[in-house]
Formats: structure tokens, sequence, C-alpha cells
């Protein structure tokens, strides 16, 4: 660990998201400075809005990246190598990114990030444990989980292993330059996933697979613009095709230490009452 990334203030882009807050965390407990940054944060960053990328970056030693509302959707890809090249030529060398695992969107991000002179590390991952406790919370309190994903086995991953693993690279150069692409440790039907959901939150849960069109109907009925649920429909048509399915070892290779499986992550989660009737998604 060089002594100016140590003593500079670590930029975490989406601090209010389901990484940059456990990132945010993990930084702030182990005595680093940090500076949170989103569109309603005291250091706004907004990635529509440019303007608000060279102060956030000010005085900063890295920089953890997520992108709003994901690296698949069009220009994204560009407007994170923009940033990246900024970030190099302010001098916030040491850059990590959150990657979405089988998206095209995504990989070409990871090649403008990789040209840019960056000391990189990506972190590739797979569908999030907690898309059940946060986007999909209220679908498993009503027992009925709707998702394009047919009988796909899913290597399903925990967000602190994620941290676990960004922290690390923004705290240790042996990471620079490393791809970590990271799963859980067993592949795992939709189906399979609601049945342990159910035996963790003590009701239950089933999984009814739909075609993309009802899916972003049903986002689009919950409040999301039209053109944003077509989009993550469209994403969740590309990424659930089997195509992620296969294992890595790659939180061991990163941590010393085997992921979380996911009914770790299902009975501590249901000990919280998040998926009880009538509670409220944190």
């Amino acid at each position: 660990m060089t002594s100016m990334i140590s003593t500079q203030p670590t930029l975490v882009i989406g601090a209010g998201g389901t990484t940059g807050r456990r990132v945010a965390e993990r930084l702030a407990a182990a005595g680093r400075p940090v500076r949170a940054a989103s569109r309603s944060s005291a250091t706004r960053f907004d990635w529509n809005d440019p303007a608000t990328w060279a102060p956030a970056l000010s005085g900063a030693g890295a920089a953890y990246i997520t992108y709003h509302p994901d690296l698949a959707f069009p220009g994204a890809a560009e407007t994170v190598g923009a940033f990246a090249d900024l970030a190099v030529a302010r001098g916030v060398r040491r850059l990590v990114l959150l990657s979405g695992r089988g998206e095209q969107g995504a990989r070409d991000a990871e090649l403008l990030l990789q040209r840019s002179g960056a000391d990189w590390t990506i972190v590739r991952c797979a569908f999030f444990d907690q898309n059940f406790d946060e986007a999909f919370a209220e679908a498993v309190r009503q027992g009925v989980v709707a998702v394009p994903g047919g009988d796909v086995r899913e290597p399903f991953l925990d967000a602190d292993d994620i941290a676990d693993v960004v922290v690390e690279a923004l705290a240790d150069d042996r990471h620079v330059g490393e791809l970590y692409e990271l799963t859980g440790p067993r592949l795992m039907t939709f189906g399979e996933a609601a049945a342990e959901l159910a035996d963790a939150a003590g009701h239950e849960v089933r999984y009814v697979p739909v075609t993309p069109p009802q899916f972003a109907a049903g986002l689009a009925d919950a409040g999301f613009p039209p053109d944003v649920a077509v989009a993550v429909s469209e994403l969740f048509e590309e990424v659930l095709d089997g195509r992620n399915a296969v294992l890595t070892d790659d939180v061991r290779r990163a941590l010393g230490r085997e992921p979380r499986d996911f009914a770790d992550y299902a009975r501590a989660t249901a000990a919280t009452g998040v998926w009880r009737a009538g509670a409220v998604a944190a």
C-alpha cells in the first residue's frame, strides 16, 4: 500500500448503493478517509453531469467506480472511460471498477478503464444475493418472485464478499491489474433460491418465470420509467441465458477464503425481519 493512497481520501461513487455503502463502511472502520459521493451527498457526483467529476476527484488517492443504472446501458462505457481518463489526468490512478458478468457493455467499460493508464482492478460480479432484500424485497414478502430466468443456474453472490474484495483491491498493490470474476460457491436456479428464501423467511416464496416484456411491465407498474424498465428487462434477458452458469474461485483468490453461501445470506437476512409482512426494506 502506498502512503498516498492510505492518507488521501478514497472516492466511493454510489456510496449509498448496495456495494458502495459496504465499501465506505469498511474503509471508515479501518480508519481510512472516505469521500462518499452520489447525486444527493455532500460530495455531489452525477454521471450525467461531468462538471461534478473533477471536484469529487480533487485530492483523492483512489476511487471505487460504480455506474448507475448499469454498465450495460447505452453510453455507459464511454462515460466511464472519460471519467477514468480524467481521474488519471488528475493524479488519481488507483481505480477499482464494479463490473457485470456476461454484459458486453460492461466489457467495453473494462477495456476503456484498462486503456486509461490507471492502476486498475476490475471486480466483475454475478447476480447479487441482496437483490432479494432490496429490489425484490416486496416480492419475497408477497411470496412471488417473477423474473425472466427460466431454469438457468446462477452463481448468486453476496455483496459483502464484493465489498471485501473491493477494499482489498483499494488497499493492496498486489491487486493492481487483476480482473476478479466473482461468484458464490454454488449454482442455483431461481426456483431453488426461492425455496431457500421460503425456508428462511418462514412463509411460501414461489418463483414464477416470466417473459422479458412481462418483467418490463411489472417494473413499470412498480414506478420505473418505461425506458429504464425495458432496458433492465433486456439486461436480464441477456445475462440470464446460461452464460454465467460457471463458478470461479476468484473470491478465494482475492481474499484467501471461500465465498458466503446463499443459505447463510437467507438466514441472516430473514432474522432482520425485512421479509415479514408489513416490513419496509432499508
